[in-house]
């Protein structure tokens, strides 16, 4: 009697991801809502703000000092291994392939490549805007400083707003913005507010920001998340040109596969008015090759082996031996000898 084997829990799980996924609740772009740009109206009066309050040397940029002062890698040694580690979560590489790898499993899944662009978007919108701050400001981090009290601004520096920030919330902000359901869309957006806020402080911490770098950066990010609503529309005719150029790419593909029918090949026989297929029609077929003498010969007229006359010996190969007679002759008579 024979029996099915039971399915494990791995076979489940692979039956799993080979169904056909059901369309997420939020899978539509988000339009640009009224609360989203005044949200996006008020964090850049705040960028502003932060800006003008750190070119004018306002109570911020004491504040700043005050904590370059403090020094806190050397009140809490403790956890400076640790907080090595966690401000990886705010280097643009590692976070980008962590976040790409996700998202391009997404797009496999729900068959859009929309997670994967919305992500390309909002980084080069991160190494414009960031970018050209960093360079236009050019202010000095606390290690490099040079006047206590001084904001340190245009100095050649490359500090103001803090990358490291910005990246955090701009790479791990946009997993809550394509949220496919409004609760993962709220746990992950609070999950991306407390890492970007640990990868900022991390880098206070260390000494490698200003505390008001850390806070520009902040609004950096939510204004490129904030921002992405417009982008969509790009992103959309993106995706359309991308899988119009793979289907005119595959049909290319699919008609040189088709090879040719061979010349000497029958063509297929039609059916005749009687139902018995109609004799196809003769045609050339190519000469066959004449054979080529070896490689080794010299140069010269040569026969192949096939094309030669045997030739039989007209006598024996053997050499003639006076005391030798033929097999054909008799053998001469020996003489009686007297005795």
């Amino acid at each position: 009697m024979r029996t099915e084997r039971k399915p494990t829990r791995l076979d489940r799980v692979f039956a799993r991801l080979d169904r056909e996924p059901e369309r997420p609740e939020l899978l539509d772009a988000p339009e640009m809502s009224r609360h989203r740009l005044v949200l996006f109206a008020s964090t850049l009066a705040f960028y502003i703000a932060i800006v003008w309050a750190v070119v004018i040397t306002s109570w911020l940029v004491r504040l700043d000092w005050q904590v370059m002062f403090f020094r806190p890698y050397q009140q809490w040694p403790q956890i400076h291994a640790f907080v090595d580690y966690y401000v990886v979560l705010g280097q643009r590489g590692p976070t980008a392939v962590m976040v790409a790898a996700w998202l391009g499993w997404r797009s496999w899944r729900q068959h859009t490549l929309r997670p994967l662009l919305a992500l390309g978007v909002s980084l080069l919108l991160l190494n414009i805007t960031v970018g050209a701050a960093k360079y236009g400001m050019g202010r000095l981090g606390p290690h490099y400083a040079t006047t206590i009290g001084a904001n340190e601004m245009w100095l050649g520096g490359d500090i103001f707003p803090s990358g490291h920030t910005a990246n955090a919330v701009v790479t791990w902000g946009i997993l809550a913005y394509l949220a496919a359901t409004h609760r993962a869309r709220r746990w992950l957006s609070a999950l991306s507010a407390v890492t970007s806020l640990g990868v900022g402080m991390s880098t206070v911490y260390l000494g490698t920001h200003w505390l008001s770098d850390v806070v520009l950066g902040w609004a950096a990010g939510l204004l490129i998340l904030l921002a992405l609503p417009w982008f969509e529309p790009l992103i959309a005719r993106a995706e359309a040109w991308i899988l119009g150029l793979r289907d005119r790419w595959s049909a290319a593909r699919g008609r040189d596969r088709t090879a040719p029918r061979p010349v000497g090949s029958p063509a297929p026989a039609a059916p005749t008015a009687s139902g018995r297929p109609e004799a196809p029609a003769c045609e050339p077929v190519a000469a066959p090759r004449t054979a080529r003498p070896p490689l080794y010969l010299a140069a010269g007229p040569h026969t192949t082996r096939s094309d030669r006359t045997p030739v039989t010996p007209a006598a024996s190969r053997r050499p003639p031996h006076a005391d030798r007679h033929p097999r054909s002759s008799a053998p001469a008579a020996r003489p009686l000898s007297g005795g």
